[in-house]
């Protein structure tokens, strides 16, 4: 790109990049002939009168965090947003990273004719998101509380396995009498043990709400149909996965989620990799850990009249049938979802 930094009209402008903040954004205003006419900061206020003021233009941001509050603003005054993985944005930074550089480097990134971009979310899609993340850290709170509990116990002699389900023997053994734990530990043990009763209300409660949703809610029902995808699964896919229609197959959805090997392939020769983490975390953390649930009961029954996983279990180690099992979770998802059909037993 060429720098030609000056007074320019908005008209003059073709895309704005701005690399997001809090407070302090920068923005690289770039013309129809791919010149950079400025690349400066502004406050938050006078980037929402910048957006109000300009003429309709493409509005380029990195896909992170407030990038979609910013994209509807923009899509609010007739803007084009183009929200740019911030994956695809690194390359594009010349040398030192700042603030300029930056915007500079989303700019170049918008650009490019093939460039893949993210979907703006709507309000109530991120609502959903926010519901599902909350639930999700209070699910780890309450972890942390009771695993704190087991290991203070466990300085007294008073092991219980992991786990929810035996928390009733760390509250046995705090209001065991004839122990000889001290005071100050019974008293401890009663302030994480009412820390953890009050999580679990409220995780419940979400819980519920998400499953009273499930029910009612055309799209969450259509996914709970597939097998071993349950409420908060399901939830999840709504809140985080975007428009499964852009995706051209169910394998190409399963590669967003992360769900395939990694390519070092090079010469003709394929070498292929462990799975490549890229794409939605929460998603794909929970197709594998509902597939490992699966995998673990096939293990412990002997069998599956599915004849595929048998014959993949039997093959395989648990957490790579699980992954393999996930992959193809994720592809009935996309099936079920594109041809807006429920899930039918072969």
């Amino acid at each position: 790109m060429n720098h030609v930094e000056g007074t320019k009209t908005t008209n003059q402008i073709g895309l704005l990049a701005i690399d997001l903040a809090k407070g302090s954004f920068q923005v690289c205003a770039v013309g129809p002939d791919r010149t950079v006419l400025y690349n400066r900061a502004l406050s938050r206020t006078r980037l929402a009168a910048l957006l109000a003021e300009q003429p309709a233009c493409v509005v380029a941001m990195e896909a992170c965090a407030t990038s979609h509050h910013w994209g509807r603003v923009a899509q609010g005054h007739g803007h084009e947003v183009r929200l740019v993985p911030a994956i695809y944005v690194k390359p594009f930074v010349k040398r030192q990273k700042n603030d300029r550089a930056d915007a500079e480097a989303i700019a170049e990134a918008a650009l490019r004719p093939k460039m893949r971009f993210a979907a703006v979310k709507d309000t109530e899609t991120q609502g959903r998101a926010v519901a599902f993340r909350t639930h999700q850290c209070l699910v780890r709170q309450r972890t942390q509380f009771i695993n704190s509990l087991r290991g203070h116990l466990a300085e007294f002699g008073v092991v219980a396995p992991k786990g929810p389900a035996n928390l009733n023997l760390l509250e046995n053994a705090l209001a065991d009498e004839a122990s000889d734990l001290p005071d100050t530990v019974r008293q401890m043990g009663m302030v994480y043990l009412e820390q953890i009763a009050r999580l679990t209300e409220v995780i419940e409660r979400l819980a519920d709400e998400l499953e009273a949703a499930s029910r009612t809610d055309t799209e969450l029902r259509r996914l709970c149909s597939i097998p071993d995808i349950g409420p908060v699964t399901a939830g999840a896919v709504a809140a985080f996965a975007p428009d499964l229609e852009t995706f051209d197959s169910g394998r190409n959805f399963a590669a967003w989620l992360g769900l395939v090997p990694r390519q070092r392939s090079t010469g003709g020769k394929a070498r292929l990799g462990s799975v490549s983490k890229m794409g939605q975390t929460d998603i794909r953390r929970l197709l594998i850990v509902g597939a490992m649930s699966v995998i673990r009961w096939v293990v412990r029954k002997g069998g599956s009249p599915n004849r595929w996983l048998a014959a993949l279990v039997a093959r395989q180690p648990k957490m790579v049938a699980a992954v393999a099992l996930a992959n193809k979770m994720a592809r009935m998802i996309w099936a079920v979802t594109t041809r807006q059909e429920f899930y039918r037993m072969a």
